[in-house]
């Protein structure tokens, strides 16, 4: 391909409508190799549908595949970004891609919609949680809800100061659900849905400086499956309804979060 120079001069636009642009066409697998050094190469295999870098590779931990996803979707004009998970730790850390992009002028969306779902505060966790149970002074679910607070406090601040930046129209918005959710899931401008089991471990670890032996689940480690919507009609099918069911929480069973100890 040209370079994104020779392809905002040849159309007439700014560089970085081209650069949304190329990173559109990578999404839909048409691109490979598309980063702001170098011209952009034509997938090797237009047949498969598909890149070797796309929602097909093979599944990877959430600090490892999460992150690339984010940071390609904030390439849309309009990112949309729904999540659902046990605290906000792994989206805190996959969305900081997109913004240091934004901040570096190499990406810039005009609008940006982030909605999360997290347990209530008010509800007994599945987990994390005590091996001997819980007693009437749970320092497990204390350390899970502050936890809880300060991520999505982080995570907002973090977007909210794109306001001000970098005049972009930004929401986020938190609610609360009434169960502890076994798994998590993220949906990426309404065309990708990234989703992982959380799975339990024992393990043992020092609060309040007393050792204390709990079951707990690293999230950030957990493998991420992705799905991509027109990637064929299971793919897409799972992307419509995980999407279905998502606004059916949220307008639904789920209530008012305030990220407050």
């Amino acid at each position: 391909m040209p370079t994104q120079a020779r392809l905002a001069d040849e159309f007439g636009v700014e560089r970085g409508v081209v650069r949304q642009a190329l990173h559109l066409l990578q999404r839909e697998h048409l691109l490979t190799n598309v980063s702001k050094g170098s011209p952009a190469t034509v997938a090797p295999d237009l047949g498969t549908g598909r890149a070797l870098t796309g929602p097909a590779a093979a599944p990877q931990p959430t600090t490892v595949g999460l992150g690339p996803r984010i940071a390609a979707a904030f390439a849309a004009p309009h990112v949309e970004i729904d999540a659902l998970c046990l605290t906000s730790v792994s989206l805190n850390l996959a969305i900081g891609e997109g913004l240091r992009q934004i901040h570096a002028g190499q990406l810039n969306p005009a609008k940006v919609d982030v909605r999360v779902l997290l347990p209530s505060r008010d509800i007994d966790l599945a987990f994390p949680v005590p091996v001997e149970g819980r007693g009437d002074d749970d320092p497990v679910h204390e350390r899970w809800l502050a936890q809880r607070n300060a991520q999505g406090q982080v995570l907002q601040h973090n977007l909210l100061a794109l306001r001000a930046t970098h005049g972009i129209d930004v929401h986020v918005s938190f609610r609360a659900l009434p169960f502890t959710p076994p798994v998590k899931l993220y949906l990426l401008n309404g065309m990708e849905a990234l989703f992982a089991y959380y799975t339990l471990k024992r393990r043992k670890e020092e609060i309040d400086h007393e050792p204390l032996e709990m079951y707990d689940a690293e999230g950030t480690q957990s493998m991420l499956f992705a799905f991509e919507h027109g990637a064929g009609l299971r793919d897409t099918t799972f992307v419509e309804q995980s999407n279905l069911w998502f606004n059916a929480l949220w307008e639904t069973i789920s209530s008012e979060l305030l990220l407050t100890s």
